[in-house]
């Protein structure tokens, strides 16, 4: 390539970031709409071909999406608050372990960290009264929340994932595991990190001058959940489908067969199994949990999936539009240094998602990447859990929502961007993680994942 086809290159580079940027500070929705408008550009003002926005992984979205928003309006969520407040309850004393995994398997059973707000006064109450740093907990807690959504079969990012192994013969079920363990390890690590992090509640000076001033008192404990008649009945439906879906997934033989590209027939791919289990789900809530349509829409899990639903549509979009006309040059720019050192690619896919606060974004904008330059599929999986990095900026709502449950002072958003409380557990439970995961790669998958020979960037 010519130095004007690399200063080209850099320009639309540029472009995408700016854009990106301008989405960030929007939030939410505007992180999508202003992709559209830089997809808009580079193919207008530069020329591009449209990338494919990815429309298996909005599908399972949205399927995903309103069987949970049902499960929530008949009063499912409410159910597994109770049970995993009584399970924080048991053990206070071990409350930075067990707060950190009952977080991480709301998320996974849910495919949303939203479910991880209802618990965040309970891990505070249990850690006040007795004595147990908030932010140990709490911080802890909030990064095993963003570690579920790797292990979740029904996650917004692993939708967007699975279109991509599968054509190197990675399932969900292999997805499943090499981050369920990997994430199980890492959030241990972190644990042991976050139970000697900070000074003794009793010997913090924030918490004694709070105290001394009055401005703190012990909180309240939560009031109790009153379950509408059939949340049992909605949370073992959506439950059964995720099972559902694990089975399949594992069970090649029992998954309809549909034609094969060079002829003859091959089992059904998991992608729009999930997609029709989910809505069956949804629908089978609605007819024996007795919920109202008209209320799926207006519940919280509803409103924030249709939210990241589009700004996965229009970042991913404007992402795969840059990436899928400059591969070759991407490649050539970054193939050595991948060659050489691999897990930078897990450093760029944790650093898109802390850019882009979107887990579905930073992996259909670095996982095909990482495919192409030959990275095996399994270790691309293993690299991929560090969409965690969504914590990196004190942006998240729940990392907002976690310091401000904390009156003792100890749960901070930090004063220089980066320096907040959970940062360290962070660094710690993704690192571990991603370590882990290619270990487990390593020692059972095995060399399975050359590139074939086609496709530069995969397509769902």
């Amino acid at each position: 390539m010519s130095t004007m086809d690399w200063i080209l290159v850099a320009v639309q580079g540029l472009v995408v970031i700016a854009f990106i940027a301008i989405g960030v500070r929007s939030g939410g929705i505007g992180l999508g709409l202003w992709g559209g408008v830089g997809t808009l550009v580079l193919v207008f003002v530069f020329g591009l071909d449209p990338g494919e926005p990815p429309i298996s992984a909005i599908l399972i979205i949205i399927a995903v999406i309103s069987a949970a928003a049902a499960m929530q309006a008949a009063g499912g969520i409410d159910y597994m608050v109770m049970i995993a407040s009584k399970a924080l309850r048991a053990r206070p004393k071990a409350l930075n372990f067990v707060a950190p995994y009952v977080s991480y398997l709301l998320t996974i059973l849910t495919g949303t960290g939203n479910t991880f707000f209802s618990i965040i006064p309970v891990i505070n109450e249990v850690a006040y009264s007795n004595k147990i740093r908030p932010e140990r907990a709490l911080a802890g807690s909030t990064v095993a929340s963003a570690a579920g959504i790797t292990s979740s079969p029904v996650a917004a990012a692993t939708a967007t994932l699975l279109p991509l192994v599968e054509i190197f013969n990675y399932d969900l079920i292999d997805v499943l595991l090499i981050t369920i363990p990997s994430s199980l390890i890492g959030i241990f690590a972190m644990s042991v990190v976050m139970s000697r992090y900070g000074k003794e509640l009793d010997d913090d000076p924030e918490y004694q001058r709070r105290l001394a001033a009055g401005e703190i008192k012990p909180p309240a404990p939560p009031a109790d959940i009153v379950l509408q008649p059939y949340a049992k009945r909605s949370v073992a439906i959506f439950l059964a489908g995720v099972v559902a879906i694990c089975v399949f997934g594992f069970v090649e033989s029992i998954r309809p067969t549909v034609a094969a590209e060079g002829g003859g027939v091959e089992p059904m791919s998991v992608t729009p199994l999930i997609q029709m289990i989910m809505l069956s789900a949804a629908a089978l809530i609605l007819l024996l949990a007795h919920v109202s349509a008209s209320a799926i829409p207006n519940t919280q899990i509803f409103k924030s999936g249709m939210v990241a639903m589009i700004a996965l549509f229009g970042i991913a979009w404007m992402a795969d539009t840059f990436i899928a006309n400059n591969e070759d040059a991407i490649v050539e720019a970054l193939g050595g240094l991948a060659e050489n050192w691999p897990f930078m690619i897990a450093i760029a896919i944790f650093l898109v998602a802390a850019l882009t606060t979107s887990q579905s974004a930073a992996t259909r904008t670095m996982v095909p990447l990482g495919l192409a330059l030959g990275i095996g599929a399994g270790y691309m999986i293993a690299m991929w859990t560090a969409v965690m990095g969504v914590l990196f900026l004190p942006a998240n709502g729940t990392q907002i929502a976690a310091a401000e449950s904390d009156e003792t002072g100890t749960t901070t958003l930090g004063k220089r961007v980066i320096d907040h409380s959970f940062q360290l557990p962070l660094q710690v439970c993704w690192i571990v993680t991603a370590l882990a995961g290619i270990v487990i790669v390593w020692l059972f998958f095995g060399d399975q994942t050359p590139a074939p020979p086609a496709p530069a960037a995969p397509t769902p």
